[in-house]
């Protein structure tokens, strides 16, 4: 039996859908994680080179376990030997054939919004690989697209600096968002997808469930 909060996001879910379908995304809702799962990997050809942001998301939905047993043509930054690896795998990341990512917040008229720290995330959502297959929680919709622009810096941003205990933010001592300017911030980069170009291009796999920051 679906608790409140399942059955609230069941019948949000498909409006959400709807308006962000209606910006030219290829959009999806599902009650459940499996099925969602296996929607992301019918997008998937074997020939696609395939790379990733950072997503406790994806994580969480066991996709990046899959992709490395899979068999796939993969770029991942995290079996890089040296810093300077890491950043070249970055940037070819950026001309893949399918890149995953989560966001850090919907709004309930189809706009992402997402903050990031080096940019290389937002920037293959906007432009470079094939497809974006974006994962994402319904705990990440907001009512308004000022409502996910608070989710992102104030909710988001300081949960996933935690992930970092080093990181020297305000945010990571505070757990409040301070608009700091630190050279450690990891709030670097505001975007918005308020449009999807060419069609189709970013599919968003929305879940009735709570995953993610």
């Amino acid at each position: 039996m679906k608790t409140i909060i399942e059955q609230r996001y069941s019948k949000l879910g498909p409006k959400v859908v709807s308006a962000l379908n209606a910006r030219n995304f290829d959009s999806y809702y599902f009650d459940n994680e499996a099925e969602a799962v296996e929607k992301i990997f019918s997008f998937i050809p074997k020939d696609h080179q395939v790379s990733w942001g950072g997503s406790k998301t994806l994580i969480e939905l066991g996709i990046l376990e899959k992709l490395n047993n899979g068999g796939y043509n993969l770029l991942d930054r995290d079996k890089a030997g040296s810093a300077q690896e890491r950043f070249e795998i970055m940037r070819r990341s950026l001309l893949c054939d399918t890149y995953l990512s989560g966001t850090n917040a919907i709004s309930e008229d189809g706009q992402l919004v997402n903050i990031d720290g080096y940019g290389n995330r937002v920037a293959a959502m906007i432009f470079g690989p094939k497809q974006v297959i974006i994962a994402a929680g319904m705990n990440k919709v907001a009512r308004t697209f000022k409502d996910a622009i608070v989710r992102a810096r104030t909710i988001a941003a300081p949960l996933n600096v935690q992930r970092f205990p080093s990181v020297q933010t305000p945010c990571n001592e505070t757990g409040s968002c301070a608009d700091c300017q630190s050279p450690n911030t990891i709030c670097s980069f505001f975007v918005t997808t308020r449009f999807c170009k060419p069609e189709g291009r970013i599919k968003v796999i929305l879940i009735g469930k709570d995953l993610g920051l």
